[in-house]
């Protein structure tokens, strides 16, 4: 048996991995689940093979956990400086730069062998996948659109799941793709205003910085573009009247968004953000009943 002081050192040090992966955060697990769910209804026409069900379900898990381990790692300069992010482990010094790499080596190869269980189309677009999560993270220091290529990661997973589906990417594919990118962008511009005061004394970059005074506009203009985008699934796909039923609810919890967030303060937008978990779901709900009523 391991000595007690042993066993202590072991279960501190599960915990600030635990802490590095956002395993007590699993909301940016949901909001790259809902979307990978929505392309393999889609793309199955109702509920998919369990094992690739089950392939895309855990590797959401394993690639998000790995994002968050990059993100930390590229932002281990920023995180100190900004109020929601200073006590993270790479931050504070509790997880070291070189165990980071190492624990996302480790989600990736892990993600990768779950890919190799598809075909060869999936694994090609496994690829880009990976690009896209190792790269995401460095894009706040030269360009005010990190929200947008967030959702290029993020959304991944659509054309991946239609790839193990079908064999292909049809455009179907595609336009599902750019509803989780204008999704995923406004969603995660609620995300940034949280931190944007922060960010502007760091010198990092954000689509709240660049909206400015204008952020509700924008946002409103990405949410109506988003909702658009999903009107158009349904009638490209001919999914029955209850997709549309899922889309409306949808399109009310925006609404109680933008009133949570109106004044702009941390704590509203943060909320905001967070709310977009019952979108994503309300969304998933509309597919799920779309696609058996047709």
């Amino acid at each position: 048996m391991l000595a007690p002081s042993t066993a202590r050192g072991i279960g501190s040090r599960l915990r600030q991995y635990w802490l590095l992966i956002r395993g007590h955060r699993p909301i940016g697990t949901l909001l790259l689940l809902w979307p990978t769910w929505w392309a393999l209804w889609l793309a199955a026409d109702g509920f998919p093979a369990w094992q690739t069900w089950a392939i895309f379900t855990a590797g959401v898990w394993l690639t998000r956990s790995a994002g968050c381990v990059i993100n930390d790692y590229a932002d281990r300069w920023l995180d100190p400086q900004v109020e929601r992010t200073k006590a993270r482990p790479l931050a504070t010094g509790a997880v070291s730069g070189r165990e980071a790499l190492a624990v996302f080596a480790l989600l990736m190869l892990a993600a990768f062998a779950l890919v190799l269980l598809t075909n060869r189309l999936t694994v090609l677009l496994s690829v880009v996948g990976v690009f896209l999560a190792a790269t995401y993270p460095y894009l706040k220091r030269h360009t005010y659109l990190p929200q947008v290529y967030l959702g290029l990661a993020f959304g991944w997973g659509i054309p991946m799941a239609f790839a193990a589906t079908l064999g292909t990417v049809p455009a179907l594919a595609w336009l599902l793709f750019l509803a989780n990118v204008l999704w995923a962008t406004a969603y995660d511009t609620w995300y940034a205003m949280v931190d944007r005061d922060d960010d502007l004394r760091a010198g990092a970059k954000s689509t709240a910085i660049l909206f400015g005074s204008v952020d509700l506009v924008a946002q409103g203009v990405l949410y109506a573009l988003f909702l658009l985008a999903l009107l158009l699934v349904g009638r490209q796909a001919q999914l029955a009247l209850a997709y549309y039923g899922g889309v409306a609810i949808a399109a009310i919890l925006i609404g109680v968004e933008f009133r949570m967030a109106r004044g702009r303060d941390r704590d509203g937008c943060f909320k905001a953000f967070l709310h977009n978990n019952w979108v994503g779901a309300c969304v998933f709900a509309g597919f799920v009943l779309g696609v058996a009523m047709r």
